[in-house]
């Protein structure tokens, strides 16, 4: 369910009828019914055509009114969503979004003096961008003293001291007091505070105004993986070569508020819904639309909603040439292969990729691309060459000889996939994902079970809620011949990912090794109904037909064997 609909049907529909406007089925009802749909599949751009639709038969309609206002700023038309908020706002109709909408449209138009008089009035947002929109509403209207003491008296409430303390040194760099600023930053003032990367990228900018490059570097080095992160090392070389940065991550009271609204969408980030995050996200960006950070975090809130178009507008707007440019492309070559433009997609990391043929980022994202396309030995090739550029192994690196690894054991190459693998376990013992793929391969190819399993446990032990990972332990019980021991995680393994048909044809297969074979078939039956890739859909067809035994003895296989104790009845 999505932030549109905090209202049960029923309960909206009836705030509608109570309207007093007869409701015809190709009237209010069909435009609200439509506008419904679209906003619970997050589809702001038919959500707020249908909801401007039914305000038209509705326009004082409080519940039409709100989900208008969050379609439009989830559209990113925050300017469009201005006067439905302030309609409103005149009708004493009392909304989070349309209070967020107008606090906006003062903030864009440096109305200090009116947002000053909202809050006085009543208005509120939560204590986090309470105090930090007012403290840089002083700063603003030139009160730096004022400012200061607003942003002391925000970091004494419960919870949001590093939020504070953060702000005020980027409003004591934006004034030029860095030694200021790094003092908080460095944890100097009130103790250390936690800081994300756009906190530790304004500490690098600091620390380079304050001609202390070679700590910014060092920053830098111990912080970030800098080999995979392109931005970062430019970041580094340019620091390296003596050059001053620029202080402008914030640089005025207007960008500053901007930043409130991003920091608030990072602190829900995961723990809110994804819809309620890109609300804020989207004011951010009303506020301040050229900063790149904000438009990569609406193209990953919007992708993870599967709004693929809007996503990728996001990521359009950062422009050739900005130090984020390639990570946003990145991020659309993603989105188009996820919305199943799978050429296009591939297209844009090959581009990107002559751009940078010296990025072993950009390399690594074209193999795992031409990988995920079972283009595996283009892939391996693409891989060798980032190898090349890394230089000698070290722990952050695991990652690609683990992509590797996996095209080689889709091309048969059996003993360098394996290679890769132990090399990624050497670099990172308790990745979960390698000892997951190793452990089952050797499964697969009947060997080294005993290591196997307990590869396979450890990732358990790390990943106690992945069904893939639960079921790789109870195939290796199976394959081991212990076939009563692998019917309690095979079951859990379906629990937690019900329709899966693989898992599915699993379990089926270690209930009949068990004879439970009415349960076997049931599973097999549940295995076909959730679309199995075709090559599995005649053999799980031939087990229904004449059982799991015949069809291992016509594939020459040992079939399995049941005791009396392996029985589950």
């Amino acid at each position: 369910m999505t932030i549109f609909h905090a209202l049960r049907f029923s309960t909206a529909m009836s705030l509608l009828l109570a309207s007093g406007v007869a409701v015809q089925a190709e009237g209010l009802a069909g435009s609200y019914l439509a506008a419904r749909h679209a906003s619970y599949m997050s589809d702001y751009a038919n959500a707020s055509v249908y909801y401007t639709a039914a305000l038209v038969r509705d326009p004082a309609n409080a519940v039409l009114l709100e989900n208008a206002v969050i379609a439009q700023i989830g559209l990113g038309a925050v300017d469009r969503a201005i006067p439905i908020a302030r309609r409103m706002q005149q009708a004493g109709l009392k909304s989070q979004f349309s209070d967020v909408v107008m606090l906006a449209d003062a903030l864009q138009r440096k109305d200090y003096a009116q947002v000053a008089a909202d809050y006085k009035a009543g208005l509120s947002l939560g204590p986090l961008v309470d105090g930090l929109v007012l403290a840089w509403g002083e700063l603003g209207q030139g009160g730096m003293t004022q400012a200061l003491a607003a942003f002391d008296e925000a970091a004494k409430k419960n919870g949001l001291q590093g939020y504070a303390l953060y702000h005020k040194a980027l409003a004591l760099a934006s004034a030029g007091d860095f030694e200021g600023a790094d003092h908080i930053l460095s944890g100097g003032a009130a103790g250390p505070i936690s800081l994300n990367q756009r906190g530790l990228l304004a500490r690098i900018q600091i620390l380079s105004q304050l001609e202390r490059n070679a700590d910014a570097v060092a920053l830098i080095e111990t912080t970030f993986n800098v080999e995979l992160d392109p931005e970062m090392k430019a970041l580094r070389d340019r620091l390296a070569a003596g050059e001053v940065l620029p202080f402008d991550l914030v640089k005025n009271a207007g960008e500053g508020e901007a930043e409130v609204f991003l920091s608030l969408a990072a602190a829900l980030n995961g723990d809110a819904e994804t819809g309620l995050t890109l609300v804020y996200a989207r004011i951010a960006e009303f506020l301040r639309p050229e900063n790149a950070d904000t438009a990569l975090f609406i193209g990953g809130l919007l992708a993870e909603q599967k709004q693929f178009e809007l996503a990728s507008q996001a990521y359009n707007r950062i422009p050739l040439g900005d130090p984020s440019y390639v990570s946003a492309e990145m991020g659309r070559a993603d989105v188009l292969y996820r919305d199943d433009r799978k050429d296009a997609a591939l297209e844009v990391m090959e581009q990107l990729a002559k751009k940078n043929p010296n990025s072993s980022s950009v390399l690594i994202g074209l193999g795992d691309m031409l990988r995920r396309t079972e283009r595996y030995a283009d892939s391996v090739a693409i891989y060798d060459s980032a190898v090349d550029l890394l230089g000698a192994p070290k722990p952050p690196h695991w990652s690609i000889y683990y992509a590797r690894g996996i095209a080689h054991e889709r091309l048969g190459h059996m003993d360098k996939a394996e290679a890769d693998m132990r090399l990624a376990l050497k670099l990172s013992p308790d990745q979960p994902q390698v000892l997951n793929y190793l452990g089952y391969s050797f499964v697969d190819a009947g060997r080294n079970l005993d290591e196997a399993l307990d590869m396979i446990k450890r990732a358990v032990a790390a990943r106690p809620d992945d069904g893939f990972i639960i079921d790789s332990l109870a195939w290796t019980y199976y394959r081991m011949g212990r076939f009563a021991e692998a019917v309690e995680p095979m079951e859990r393994a379906v629990e937690l990912d019900a329709v899966d048909p693989i898992l599915n044809d699993h379990l089926g297969d270690i209930f009949w090794a068990v004879g439970r074979n009415l349960e076997a078939q049931f599973q097999w039956r549940r295995a076909l109904s959730f679309e199995p890739e075709a090559k599995d859909i005649a053999r799980i067809k031939r087990k229904l037909e004449v059982g799991l035994d015949v069809v291992l003895k016509e594939e020459a296989a040992n079939p399995p064997a049941v005791t009396a104790d392996d029985n589950g009845g």
